[in-house]
């Protein structure tokens, strides 16, 4: 039940984090969520990996969806992604839901050394 929790506050937390913050306040997020929420180092990992990566994905692929994937598919062929714009989706979503991830681990690595 944390677990789900945690997933789900992390991913609220980075949204509105994300309205009046820069990207990366997705990082604070996840790490206030692993220092309140007390859990093993690899379940706090998971949880604020999956939290922001299901919202990054979501977003990135709602945005490539209303524009019928234009402008994805002109950003993933100057990447080497061969112009797949699902790829750059899922390349959005993970970068996000690795910052997240490392940062909640390092929230529940405070909490457990204090």
């Amino acid at each position: 039940m944390k677990f789900l929790v945690s997933i789900l506050l992390t991913g609220l937390l980075a949204f509105v984090a994300g309205i009046f913050l820069p990207w990366w306040s997705v990082a604070i997020a996840a790490f206030l969520v692993a220092l309140l929420i007390h859990q093993r180092a690899g379940r706090a990992w998971l949880s604020g990996f999956l939290g922001v990566f299901l919202l990054w994905g979501g977003f990135a692929f709602w945005i490539s969806m209303k524009n019928q994937d234009i402008l994805a598919s002109r950003i993933a062929g100057v990447l080497p992604l061969g112009g797949n714009a699902i790829l750059l989706v899922l390349l959005s979503a993970v970068i996000g839901g690795l910052v997240a991830g490392l940062a909640a681990m390092s929230g529940s690595y405070l909490r457990t050394s204090t």
